[in-house]
């Protein structure tokens, strides 16, 4: 009786253990050392972290670049353009975009123009409010006029690419490859290019596709 209760135990263990074991392998980690706080991820597909790391590289080598370093002082002028998503997730780029626009306005070197975006303005009150300019309800001095608009001198454009492995574990390798282009509009000319490369790894089943 004594032998079936310490076999029932020790089957127990064993199971124990590798339902313990099974969690761990499947919680996604990264695979990148030098990723910021933990090598843990709370899932293989993108994140707020993950973009919180790919707007600082950017922003980081942006600024070192000296790109944006206009002669004579004051700040350019940025549109956002498009940015692709190429991967097998739905992503809100606007999410990515927004800390990047973010970071870069407390840089002191850029203002970004919301009246001018690929696919049409991100706000359009900018134009839906020089309508008034026809309207006796309002005060013609305080309209905005003609002439007043700034145009951008560069925009920020982009995409993001994603790459799946299976490694000897048996665990899926996600590679994303977030590019952005800063491209002068003048001349047409990409003044900077910049590449984060996030790697995760973990269990397919962990993934929110």
């Amino acid at each position: 009786m004594r032998l079936l209760k310490t076999a029932t135990k020790l089957v127990f263990s064993v199971a124990a253990t590798t339902l313990f074991l099974t969690g761990c392998n499947e919680q996604p980690r990264y695979l990148d050392a030098n990723h910021p706080e933990s090598n843990k991820a709370q899932t293989l597909g993108l994140d707020y972290q993950d973009f919180r790391k790919a707007s600082s590289d950017a922003i980081q080598s942006m600024l070192q670049s000296g790109a944006l370093n206009r002669p004579g002082g004051g700040r350019y002028v940025l549109a956002i353009s498009t940015i692709i998503n190429d991967t097998t997730q739905r992503i809100d780029m606007d999410q990515l975009v927004k800390s990047i626009r973010i970071s870069l306005l407390q840089s002191g070197k850029v203002i970004v123009t919301t009246a001018v975006r690929a696919g049409g303005a991100e706000d359009t009150m900018s134009y839906e409010a020089r309508q008034l300019r026809n309207s006796d309800e309002f005060n013609q001095k305080t309209v905005a006029q003609k002439g007043q608009m700034i145009a951008p001198d560069f925009s920020l454009s982009g995409k993001i690419i994603q790459r799946d492995a299976t490694l000897a574990t048996g665990e899926t390798k996600v590679d994303y490859y977030i590019q952005l282009t800063l491209t002068d509009i003048k001349t047409g000319l990409a003044y900077w290019e910049g590449e984060t490369v996030i790697t995760k790894a973990g269990s397919g089943k962990t993934v929110n596709w």
